[in-house]
């Protein structure tokens, strides 16, 4: 079965990185989910590394808004919910969990290099699944990815004890059509892509 034009338009063709939000909430619930969706996606092994704070409180709006760079900071404190996407850097600890093949902690544990690449990569990817997720037609949520905050800062405040690593954020509600940017051209298909 085949998505229709419907739904290909809110998860891609008319989707739009929102800039603004209108002042209505998203309820927790919803936000389970979106992560619920998006735990679905595949990572290489089911290593699943990427963690979520969805920071709604104001308490939490607090402690992120001075790690976030200038251009960053009206946006964000006007948003409903910022998910910091992050990347647990022990994910291999849930192998046992999480692979059905004997050994795949250890194999992540005793090497560091494998282990910091497969997060990485992968951790990307469930934040791309969570996206994808909070745009699906049944959530229907707006979103605005950004780079744009001091890590070191940020993981500082949200990730004291080391084990996870900020990667971006994305702003989520019920976006403001009004404070849209116009969209910027992408690439074409000859442009970005080769056939080998």
């Amino acid at each position: 079965m085949h998505l229709d034009d419907h739904a290909l338009d809110q998860i891609f063709r008319k989707a739009r990185t929102a800039n603004g939000f209108t002042a209505q909430p998203v309820r927790d619930e919803l936000l389970r989910r979106v992560y619920d969706l998006a735990a679905l996606g595949p990572t290489s092994m089911n290593t699943q590394p990427a963690r979520y704070v969805f920071v709604r409180t104001p308490e939490g709006k607090a402690r992120l808004k001075p790690c976030l760079s200038p251009g960053n900071i009206d946006k964000t404190m006007a948003a409903p919910v910022t998910a910091i996407v992050a990347t647990d850097t022990r994910f291999f600890e849930h192998m046992p969990k999480v692979w059905h093949g004997e050994g795949a902690r250890g194999m992540f544990a005793g090497n560091a290099a494998l282990a910091a690449a497969t997060a990485q990569r992968n951790g990307t990817l469930g934040g791309a699944y969570l996206l994808i997720a909070a745009r699906a037609r049944a959530l229907g949520l707006d979103c605005g990815p950004m780079s744009g905050f001091d890590a070191d800062q940020l993981n500082a405040a949200f990730f004291p004890d080391g084990r996870c690593k900020a990667n971006f954020l994305i702003n989520l509600g019920y976006g403001d059509d009004a404070q849209l940017f116009p969209r910027n051209p992408r690439l074409s298909f000859d442009e970005a892509c080769a056939l080998a």
